[in-house]
């Protein structure tokens, strides 16, 4: 399984990908987002789904660019080729895919900012080669192991969000996916484009270099959790029966003396 989310916000685009590949029961790694920077055209890829599809659609793709990709003036116009190369590969794959019992099932996150788009952009390709535009109302796509980040990012990040607080919340993210499921590790790509100024800035963050901050992250929501109001508690706790004083421990203590007899 993958982890994959994008943000945008007001000032820009921070997008996160894990890098665990499963196959059975073998693990491995391998990089699951692409940069493609040429001149005033930014943009990055990132992929979820069986991992021969992304990589025959992805160098379709390359050659695209590397033939015509100066031609794309907008965005979109780069997300519809990647949706053909994608409608290519189902072509020639799918159905003998689906005859080895597999699912044509790779998933696409677009982002970038392309010369004449007035402002950055980012895209959710489906395996359908169809696809959506994010919404200033939720301003994130994630694909892959997506249900155990989601309500964080649902409940606190806005189109406003700054840059700096969205990478925060994307890895928060990514940290409550990883402890939930087995198949989403470190080391982590991320890639931030800031609006305007045609450049990708990539970092990849290993365990060690975040590993302080998870444990900050789970210190802080214990002490946060042993803060919350107890009088709903104590509404249900106080009609609990009340039994002699210590009678649970002395069981516990004949029962094991009985034992050591």
């Amino acid at each position: 399984m993958t982890f994959c989310v994008s943000m945008k916000v007001v000032d820009g685009i921070v997008g996160i990908a894990d890098t665990r590949i499963t196959s059975g029961v073998e693990r491995t790694m391998a990089r699951k987002v692409s940069i493609h920077q040429y001149g005033r055209h930014s943009m990055f890829v990132m992929t979820s789904g069986l991992r021969a599809v992304r990589d025959k659609a992805l160098t379709y793709f390359e050659e695209v660019l590397e033939e015509g990709g100066h031609n794309f003036s907008k965005l979109y116009e780069a997300v519809n080729a990647l949706a053909e190369q994608i409608r290519r590969v189902a072509r020639e794959d799918k159905a003998s895919l689906e005859e080895s019992g597999l699912m044509f099932n790779l998933h696409s996150l677009v982002g970038g900012q392309l010369e004449k788009d007035k402002e950055h952009k980012l895209y959710l390709l489906y395996p359908q080669a169809n696809w959506v535009e994010v919404s200033h109302g939720t301003p994130y796509f994630c694909i892959g192991e997506s249900s155990y980040g989601k309500a964080l990012l649902d409940r606190f990040l806005t189109y406003e969000t700054s840059i700096e607080m969205a990478l925060k919340m994307g890895y928060l993210a990514f940290n409550a996916t990883r402890v939930a499921a087995t198949d989403v590790d470190y080391p982590i790509d991320v890639v931030i484009y800031k609006r305007d100024t045609h450049t990708m800035v990539e970092h990849r963050y290993e365990r060690e270099d975040l590993e302080a901050v998870g444990l900050w992250w789970q210190e802080h929501l214990l002490k946060s959790m042993r803060l919350i109001p107890s009088q709903w508690v104590d509404m249900i706790t106080s009609k609990l029966p009340s039994g002699p004083p210590g009678a649970t421990t002395n069981g516990m203590e004949k029962t094991a003396k009985s034992r050591r007899d």
